[in-house]
């Protein structure tokens, strides 16, 4: 029987690229009348050869290293900690006794995204406790327990075990971990209300693709009232771990403004030498590809970089890519010299930023605007339901977005 949680005040980082052997990274403790979680690398880190700063606001360097805003972790720590799905399930489920940031932290448990671990125990790595993650054949019994938590209810210890609350660095909708093939996908479900939002996710990333956009593998999960959507992960190359950086936290690390032409400039100096120019037209195409089928909620945590074996940084594969279906006109990312105006003139405005000429950039968009014109047949193909793209179409096919492909003719 486990013993209840104690809080406590610090905890031990681990790197976890190797599954057999956990490498101490350093220390994370409270700080600021418990508000701020910060790191102190340990000597054997910095020494180490395959010790590396986390990320660029934490320095390869002794002390004590702060975020500069409360209610946060410091650098890539913040991106290790569960996302806002993962603390309304830690809240329910584990209920202890203090919830500061070091305990969501904590009980993200050890499938949390990306390559680090938190360990209660100063010199050894033992993760929350968690279950096995379950298989297809639990995705019914899963679907329930979401339910039950998004309803405030009792869960039963075996609908416990269906649940992992560090499965991604971003977002509120109900979630969990599954193993589809030997391999580990996130699953996420409808919040509920007219649209069949996963199975309309899985068509807009399929239409991505067709964009040219390298997106995250998909799959719609059917089940008795609309989809599931299983996603798979990223962040993980076999057993191996991989390290990733949200967009939010590689741009607030250099100092950047939260945008797509600042994100293609960190990727210049982040990514491979041979890879930075096929990286900056991905993220553009992305851009562009966002603003035509109105994904307005396209923030930096839905951005990530992935750090190779080599030390270099690339875009993950795109995720968290459908229509909001409110016909804002604006992106939560800047888009260019019009701020985060969605509009294809905004967008070719600093198109030099992203390693494309003038010609080049609108060559781009065109032939966005072409495959885009054809998202119901992709949508029809996948079986969205016809009012599911009744309602899209007065976004998707309504005046703002109608315009902005016939800009590129004038």
């Amino acid at each position: 029987m486990n013993c209840p949680y104690q809080a406590q005040d610090s905890m031990s980082l681990w790197w976890l690229a190797d599954v057999q052997v956990p490498k101490r990274v350093g220390t994370l403790s409270l700080q600021d009348l418990r508000r701020k979680v910060a790191l102190t690398y340990d000597h054997a880190w910095i020494a180490s050869a395959q010790g590396f700063a986390l990320s660029e606001d934490l320095p390869l360097q002794t002390g004590l290293m702060l975020p500069a805003e409360r209610d946060t972790a410091v650098g890539a720590v913040d991106d290790a900690r569960p996302d806002q799905w993962g603390e309304r399930v830690i809240r329910l489920l584990e209920r202890p006794a203090r919830l500061s940031l070091l305990e969501y932290l904590y009980f993200a448990g050890d499938d949390r995204f990306g390559a680090l671990g938190v360990s209660l125990h100063p010199d050894t790595y033992v993760a929350a406790p968690t279950a096995a993650m379950p298989t297809f054949d639990g995705l019914a019994d899963m679907h329930q327990a979401v339910q039950r938590v998004m309803a405030g209810e009792a869960v039963s210890e075996q609908q416990r075990r269906l649940l992992q609350p560090g499965v991604s660095m971003g977002g509120a909708r109900p979630k969990s971990l599954m193993h589809i093939d030997g391999a580990s996908w996130v699953v996420k479900f409808s919040e509920g209300g007219e649209l069949d939002s996963p199975l309309i996710e899985h068509a807009s990333m399929q239409l991505a693709r067709r964009c040219g956009i390298h997106t995250a593998d998909t799959l719609a999960l059917p089940l008795p009232q609309g989809h599931a959507l299983a996603v798979k992960r990223f962040d993980r190359e076999g057993v191996r771990r991989l390290h990733v950086l949200s967009s939010h936290v590689a741009l607030r690390a250099a100092g950047e403004a939260m945008g797509y032409p600042e994100l293609a400039q960190l990727i210049r100096r982040l990514g491979h030498p041979d890879q930075v120019r096929a990286q900056q037209q991905e993220l553009f195409r992305r851009m562009v590809f966002n603003m035509l089928i109105d994904n307005t909620d396209d923030h930096e945590k839905n951005h990530a970089l992935v750090r190779g074996a080599d030390g270099f940084y690339a875009l993950s594969p795109a995720f968290d890519v459908l229509p909001a279906a409110q016909g804002l006109g604006y992106q939560q990312m800047r888009v260019g010299a019009s701020g985060h105006e969605s509009s294809i003139a905004n967008a070719l405005s600093q198109a030099r930023a992203f390693g494309l000429t003038d010609a080049q950039a609108q060559q781009t968009v065109a032939e966005i605007v072409s495959q885009v014109a054809e998202w119901k047949v992709v949508f029809q193909g996948l079986n969205v339901r016809d009012s599911d793209i009744d309602l899209l179409a007065q976004y998707l096919d309504g005046a703002h977005l109608r315009e902005q492909g016939a800009s590129l003719n004038r």
